[in-house]
């Protein structure tokens, strides 16, 4: 007998089932059970229930509001919800597949829901998210025709091969760019040399020496002024942090040799990194810069220039234990070829040798060049600049290991970078490499002196040429490798033989056959050494493709 309501204040109130809104009189409803006071019951309807259709609540809480009081109809409700689901499917997004108005408990308090058990088997667990749209569960099948979202569609659009394609591109545009501006400034820079050298005769090697590479200095000063100008509009205060913080992370990256440096070393300054590393690399461009200027004197030009090229063969000797560069015969053959033709260059005419330069500045050979009858000590001479020669190559190799930034680091970092690390070359010559200026001196083995008059101005231009050559030089080596972008100095020889031809006298020389065939040889070795590093690189990029540091260009 089901229990009948009691007027004591603390008696349970009954709650029984509403009949259908269809009208019939036995069927329970699909409604969920409401609240009814104890004076509404009809006593059909509580005689026709059971004691398991009831629950007893107390007065008090009965008479409570429910957070569910201000549902809207459910027929409403379901039209609205279909037409905006019927909307988004139209637009790709997955719609809800969660609807309270199917849910027979969603007006029932949640302690009085059936268990969560039992519904573990539909798709009504489903959250709500905003904007009333439903993403799959984790323990849900993902519905097929429709994708996750929008923002994981385009990323797995993208093709990694093709992103890695595009990054070498690029990277490879830049390169090709600074090369133009090396062979250029190099050639002003060797026939201002040999002009101040042989026909004005200011003749001071190691002096020469310190002001062309202290005027390193510049560079970096120069392409903070061009980032500048690129982004004028933008406050200094903001774009001075942004850039801070770029060159602070490449130097982390170049020190750790790995794009993403560890939480854990990022707090650690990377300036002690650098001080020691440029005061070695320096002192290793020095000597073998310096070689050159002591064995001018000793050697023929032609010996100077064979032995002193030979650094193209060196630096890849050095880049495959130290950059772990795979042997190649592509390349083997291509750095041959390229000897081979400057070799051409320097024996092939026995009217005198072709000018060239060197990447220290200064240069030799041409019309006035001393005879060589007047080499006084031609071993000990070749003996110095193919000791220079096998110290340029090392250090090539070495700028590549220990202040490049990693492979997949975004091009234009790697152009700001090494303009930096050649200032800090340059700033280290002007502090601490004037040291040998008063002990030559002293010990009269070079008087010092400035030069005068059109000697200055002619120096001036030399000078900053070299400047403009070296930090394009590192930047092609940054980018590229060691071992192309030395080949790739050698097509200096035949651009300097191209530019005699066409320049008036004193600087005028005729082109020969042998500097015809010489450079036509050296041009041959860089197109296959570039098409044969190009395909590394490309291979290299798509092994790294996940790995690339993508848009970091804009936070220079």
């Amino acid at each position: 007998m089901p229990r009948t309501p009691s007027s004591h204040p603390s008696s349970a109130i009954p709650l029984t089932s509403v009949p259908s809104a269809s009208g019939s009189a036995g069927a329970p409803s699909t409604r969920p059970a409401a609240l009814q006071p104890p004076d509404q019951l009809s006593p059909t309807n509580s005689a026709r229930g059971s004691s398991s259709d009831l629950v007893h609540l107390s007065k008090e809480t009965s008479r409570q509001g429910t957070p569910f009081s201000d549902l809207p109809d459910p027929d409403t409700y379901q039209h609205s919800t279909r037409d905006r689901s019927h909307g988004e499917r139209e637009s790709g997004e997955e719609s809800s597949s969660f609807d309270l108005a199917s849910d027979p408990n969603n007006d029932m308090p949640s302690d009085l829901r059936p268990s969560l058990e039992m519904e573990h088997k539909s798709t009504h667990h489903q959250p709500l998210l905003s904007g009333n749209k439903a993403r799959q569960s984790y323990d849900s099948e993902a519905r097929p025709g429709f994708s996750s979202s929008r923002r994981g569609s385009r990323f797995h659009e993208t093709d990694p091969q093709a992103e890695a394609a595009k990054a070498t591109r690029k990277r490879y545009t830049y390169a090709g760019a600074f090369l133009l501006v090396s062979l250029v400034s190099f050639a002003i820079q060797t026939e201002t040399a040999v002009y101040v050298q042989h026909n004005l005769h200011w003749n001071k090697a190691y002096c020469m020496l310190y002001f062309t590479h202290g005027s390193w200095s510049v560079l970096y000063p120069i392409s903070l002024l061009a980032l500048r100008l690129q982004k004028w509009q933008q406050p200094w205060p903001q774009f001075w942090r942004r850039h801070v913080t770029m060159l602070r992370q490449t130097a982390q990256m170049v020190e750790h040799r790995t794009l993403h440096v560890p939480p854990h070393l990022q707090k650690k300054s990377p300036v002690p990194y650098f001080l020691y590393t440029t005061a070695y690399v320096t002192c290793a461009l020095t000597v073998a810069g310096g070689s050159w200027y002591v064995a001018v004197n000793l050697t023929t030009a032609s010996d100077l220039t064979a032995i002193y090229n030979c650094s193209a063969f060196f630096a890849y000797a050095f880049a495959v234990p130290m950059l772990h560069e795979r042997v190649m015969w592509s390349k083997i053959v291509a750095v041959g070829v390229a000897i081979l033709g400057v070799l051409i260059v320097a024996y092939g005419d026995q009217g005198g040798s072709a000018k060239h330069g060197s990447k220290s500045g200064g240069g030799a050979g041409g019309p006035d060049a001393p005879d060589d009858s007047e080499a006084n000590n031609r071993f000990a001479g070749n003996l110095v600049i193919g000791v220079g020669s096998v110290l340029y190559g090392f250090y090539e190799v070495l700028y590549k290991k220990v202040a490049c930034p990693p492979d997949g680091t975004a091009p234009g970092r790697g152009v700001v970078f090494a303009n930096l690390f050649g200032t800090l070359i340059g700033v280290f010559t002007l502090s601490v490499l004037w040291i040998p200026l008063p002990i030559l001196h002293i010990m009269g083995w070079e008087t010092f002196e400035l030069p005068r008059g059109e000697a200055a101005w002619m120096l001036l231009i030399s000078v900053f040429a070299n400047a403009t050559f070296s930090g394009s030089f590192l930047v092609l080596i940054s980018l590229t490798s060691p071992v192309l972008s030395s080949v790739a100095a050698l097509l200096t020889i035949f651009l300097v033989a191209l530019c005699d031809e066409m320049l008036p006298p004193p600087l005028y020389n005729p082109i020969t056959a042998a500097a015809m065939v010489g450079g036509l040889m050296i041009i041959f070795a860089f197109l296959l050494l570039s098409w044969s590093t190009y395909r590394e690189m490309q291979e290299e990029s798509e092994k790294h493709a996940d790995e690339r540091v993508e848009g970091s260009d804009e936070d220079l």
